[in-house]
């Protein structure tokens, strides 16, 4: 594990090296690109100064993606005592944070630096360094900074007293901050509160030794916020395992390579293990980079990051790492990269400027899986919508709608003497069960589970299974209204649907949601595509889970498919099909999927007979019965708009 700290300290070989191969000073002409001689550095530093400063810092708060970035170690930047000052590459890459603060663009709702933002500590340097952040002040950027080991004297704790870092990075400097929320008495330590995602996040900004009065403050803050989820920075937590500090890196693990360090050891125990707020922690000091996930007290993941470049090309050219968080995905997707060498025109990049502009090796270029709700559900749980009574569902042209929130309770049977309720008050009640001979008695069981954004709080497990067949299913009464029903103007199929983590596609594919009895050749179609002895109408699934709409329509004399995604096991999901009169389209929570064909499309066949519900017929007879959940299921006469759907908000 590689790092700066004072016992060995980045020594007089490292400089001297970049000296003598001519990369110190930004404008040197040894710059220039390989064969080419042309002052690469010199024009993006030229470019950097003179950029615009007309670009505006307005990200979108409520926005499901959002960025923030991080800058770690700029210390070769800003070298005072021995003259060596290159704030160009920081101020293009505070530059690239503004210009990429809004919704258009990278969404970049904070930035936090991670210390040693000098080499010496040395008034200086810091001079320069408070003139750079200038440029995030100007714009009103949200921002944090702490104390590395390189910007105060490293044998020291918070409680060092006043320094240079202090009097020109502490607290008084974000007085007019929108996002500081708070410091220790002797202002080394910053909470930052910001708007992202639509909702608040806090980041801890902890000094490079936190002293223990220091460590109960850090603790009391994030219990008055109990909400919050927590990002913690501080200069040094872990250090990688892996590679040295000459390239190529060897990277091992790019999931697993990185440790706790002894006073990482510190942080963990003190502050990080128990309090389960803190999901994602962020260190520069060590390099290479790396990052390892540990469980707290909770049982839960959190992710520990080490990132640091010091040790590249121009001092790692102030470098900065931008997570993109995506609320929708669930992923935190990261990339590295060097705005002041993407500021230089192609050409006139010099080769290791080429070279370090992107990042895209396993350890700068990755994506994180997060499921936010369920990692903050133990201390902010998301709201679960309430249930809706059935009559808000009866939109107009309502032909049936069956709900299962009322029969029995979680893990009974479902019974021969009991029955699903069409609410619409059509009579299209679902009160023949069926089972195949031989099954247990708990093939059909209430349960409890429930799409989050499902009006009925219920559903049905189904037990089937072809391997050998098993299981039961519901049907519609003989002389159910719906049965000769033609949707000749349209129609919209809607149900909530969730596959169990042990379906398996030998036993469990190609079974029906919802079915319509009676077979093609029964209904004298014979076109291309015909199977004569297929159902006239299926929702069903295939082996990867793929939702397919099989129906016959009425102007047809051969089937029409839509197909929709695979849909993961172990998730509730909203299925749609809609009919506008000529054109059907499948839906996947709200969204249209693909595969939805333009032929010319009216209505359903019919033969008056039963619907059937996890139950799928072929040849005559059952041959599949359905494994897993359904939640409510509605049928209506007319083709409705997303925003009418069960899960519309």
């Amino acid at each position: 594990m590689h790092r700066d700290d004072d016992s060995n300290p980045p020594g007089p070989n490292r400089r001297a090296f970049l000296r003598t191969a001519g990369l110190a000073g930004a404008g040197a002409a040894a710059l220039g690109t390989a064969g080419a001689g042309t002052a690469a550095a010199a024009t993006g530093a030229a470019a950097a100064a003179g950029a615009s400063d007309s670009g505006r810092w307005h990200p979108d708060p409520d926005s499901p993606q959002f960025t923030l970035a991080v800058m770690p170690d700029t210390q070769f930047m800003y070298w005072g005592n021995q003259n060596s000052i290159n704030p160009e590459p920081q101020t293009a890459s505070f530059r690239y944070i503004i210009e990429n603060g809004n919704p258009e663009r990278d969404n970049i709702v904070f930035m936090a630096h991670l210390g040693d933002l000098t080499e010496d500590a040395a008034a200086s340097s810091f001079q320069h360094v408070g003139h750079v952040f200038g440029i995030l002040d100007s714009r009103g950027v949200g921002y944090s900074v702490l104390a590395g080991n390189h910007d105060v004297n490293s044998g020291t704790d918070d409680q060092r007293g006043p320094t240079p870092y202090l009097d020109t990075m502490g607290p008084q400097r974000l007085k007019n901050s929108p996002t500081l929320a708070g410091a220790t008495p002797d202002g080394y330590n910053t909470a930052h509160i910001f708007r992202a995602g639509g909702r608040e996040w806090l980041l801890l900004a902890m000094d490079w030794r936190t002293s223990a009065a220091n460590f109960v403050w850090a603790n009391e803050f994030i219990a008055a916020h109990p909400s919050l989820p927590v990002i913690l920075t501080t200069h040094e937590i872990v250090g990688s395992t892996y590679g040295d500090d000459v390239y190529p890196y060897r990277y091992g693990d790019p999931e697993n390579n990185a440790a706790l360090s002894g006073y990482g050891q510190q942080v963990w125990d003190r502050l990080i293990n128990g309090n389960d707020q803190i999901f994602l922690t962020l260190n520069g000091h060590y390099w290479p980079p790396g990052r390892v996930t540990m469980r707290n007290a909770r049982g839960n993941d959190v992710h520990l990051h080490i990132t640091n470049y010091q040790n590249r090309y121009f001092g790692g050219a102030a470098m900065i790492r931008l997570y993109h968080f995506d609320l929708a995905r669930n992923a935190i997707d990261v990339e590295t990269l060097a705005p002041w060498f993407l500021g230089q025109p192609p050409e006139e990049r010099n080769l290791l400027a080429a070279q370090e502009a992107r990042l895209t090796t396993p350890v700068d270029y990755f994506s994180v899986a997060i499921d936010f709700g369920q990692r903050f559900s133990g201390f902010d749980p998301v709201p679960v919508r309430p249930g809706r009574p059935a009559k808000q569902m009866l939109v107009d042209g309502t032909l049936a709608y069956w709900r299962f929130d009322a029969g029995g309770q979680d893990g009974t049977p479902f019974t021969s003497g009991q029955t699903i309720a069409d609410q619409s008050g059509h009579g299209n009640d679902l009160g023949v069960l069926m089972t195949v001979p031989g099954s247990a008695s708990n093939v059909l069981k209430w349960s409890d589970d429930y799409h989050r954004d499902q009006p009925g709080h219920g559903s049905l497990y189904f037990g089937g299974g072809q391997n050998p067949l098993h299981g039961a299913w519901l049907e519609t009464a003989p002389n159910a209204p719906l049965n000769t029903e033609t949707f000749r103007h349209g129609y919209t199929f809607e149900a909530f649907v969730k596959f169990p983590a042990d379906w398996d596609p030998s036993n469990d594919s190609w079974a029906a949601l919802l079915s319509r009895w009676g077979e093609s050749g029964q209904a004298g179609k014979t076109g291309p595509g015909t199977d004569p002895q297929e159902p006239i109408v299926t929702l069903s699934f295939s082996n990867g889970r793929e939702p397919q709409w099989n129906v016959y329509p009425l102007n047809l004399n051969g089937p029409t498919t839509n197909w929709g995604q695979g849909l993961p096991e172990d998730t509730w999901w909203h299925l749609a099909v809609v009919n506008d009169g000529n054109r059907t389209v499948l839906y996947v929570e709200g969204c249209p999927t693909v595969d939805n064909p333009s032929t010319r499309a009216v209505g359903l066949t019919q033969l008056n007979l039963p619907w059937a519900l996890g139950g799928y017929e072929y040849g005559g007879s059952v041959n599949q019965v359905f494994h897993g959940w359904i939640g409510d299921v509605r049928v209506v006469g007319r083709a409705l708009r997303a925003d009418e759907f069960m899960i519309a908000r």
